[in-house]
């Protein structure tokens, strides 16, 4: 990854990803946990790929089978008729196209303006397909894969390679990675929910999540590639700058990463960690991990929001505020704020929640609390992985 790198190295990315394999995975959620939370571990010996704590590791995932067959079913086809595979340009089985090179759980517009086309607009979706109408398109199509559209509108009938040339290809996924590989040289780990839910009557689940949790096995072919978080980056370890890790969830992710370095490195400025879930019994994902580095000092404080163990819900942004004067005088001394897990909520909260301190704690204006932390991300000292 570094520019002075042998010229004969090789370069991986989303045309030449690595052929990696799983060498170890465990859950970290319990049983009573609301969803599956789980650890992986996945074997890089022998590929000379490099990462830092910060980055992502792109998995290219497959469909799930069972999904692939119902799918060809709907469409009336065995599931050999021959087609060109969407990533490699090479002609095989529909089937094994469906399995590997496109997306069968998100809805193509060319595959609405092909269903409009041929049922003559004898369908739900003609109304929705013009321009103005994009947001009702977009609730009408959250929870429905392409099998329900098929299922929907029996009467659009395709063409092998037709159907292929309405599907959008199957995109990498991009997970941060949850190790140092000043601790683990061979490996790169993940820690990753999986997503299932139900609609229209139909158990569903996330295409990448799914894949590692459930299709993933040590022989499985697993190809992936470091994407690198530029942005995201630790301090010098020799600086004495502190540091704030806030990951509720999986968001969590990156900071395991930034306390192995930061063991391994012998990093000098304290780290305070928050983390929260739902539950401290079935949630408390890398506890014992966590407790070692408090005893030893590579953390220097660990904050818990458990948000059902009690009445009232508690969560990350909750636990900033009742430690404002400790968090403020974090800041004071140069501390640098990194925050990882959900864009829509969870950051929003705790970026209101800075504010607050920063009003509270330095007597000042919301408009000077807002010029402070203006003020951090010029400085690169409020850092974010959202999404």
């Amino acid at each position: 990854m570094s520019e002075s790198a042998p010229a004969n190295k090789p370069v991986y990315n989303v045309k030449n990803p690595f052929l990696a394999r799983l060498k170890k995975s465990y859950n970290l959620s319990g049983p009573e946990a609301p969803k599956h939370t789980a650890h992986y571990e996945i074997d890089l010996a022998g590929s000379g790929l490099e990462y830092t704590p910060g980055d992502s590791l792109a998995v290219q995932p497959t469909n799930d089978p069972g999904l692939v067959n119902e799918t060809l079913a709907a469409l009336g086809f065995s599931g050999d008729e021959q087609v060109v595979h969407a990533k490699t340009g090479a002609t095989v089985g529909i089937r094994q196209a469906l399995i590997e090179g496109n997306s069968i759980t998100e809805v193509d517009n060319k595959l609405i303006k092909a269903i409009v086309e041929k049922t003559g607009g004898d369908t739900p979706l003609a109304p929705l397909a013009n321009p103005e109408s994009k947001d009702a398109l977009k609730q009408y199509l959250w929870g429905r894969f392409v099998i329900d559209l098929l299922l929907e509108n029996p009467s659009a009938k395709f063409e092998p390679q037709e159907f292929i040339g309405c599907l959008k290809k199957l995109n990498i996924r991009l997970y941060s990675i949850s190790s140092s590989q000043k601790a683990h040289p061979e490996e790169v780990h993940l820690t990753v929910a999986t997503v299932r839910y139900e609609s229209l009557g139909r158990k569903r689940g996330g295409v990448a999540s799914t894949f590692l949790a459930e299709r993933v096995n040590g022989d499985t072919i697993i190809p992936v590639f470091v994407n690198q978080g530029k942005g995201f980056r630790l301090p010098d370890p020799t600086e004495d700058i502190p540091v704030i890790f806030c990951g509720p969830g999986t968001g969590i992710a990156p900071f395991r990463a930034f306390l192995e370095e930061r063991e391994a490195t012998g990093a000098k400025g304290k780290a305070w960690l928050f983390f929260g879930e739902v539950s401290e019994k079935s949630c408390f994902f890398y506890k014992d991990e966590f407790e070692a580095y408090l005893a030893e000092g590579t953390l220097a404080k660990l904050t818990t929001a458990w948000s059902r163990d009690q009445a009232e819900k508690i969560y990350v942004q909750n636990r900033m505020l009742e430690n404002s004067a400790e968090f403020y005088s974090y800041l004071e001394q140069g501390a640098i704020f990194y925050v990882c897990g959900d864009a829509s909520r969870m950051a929003v909260d705790v970026d209101r929640a800075l504010h607050t301190i920063i009003e509270k704690e330095g007597a000042k204006t919301p408009e000077e609390a807002a010029a402070y932390v203006q003020a951090m991300k010029d400085a690169k000292r409020y850092r974010r992985d959202v999404y």
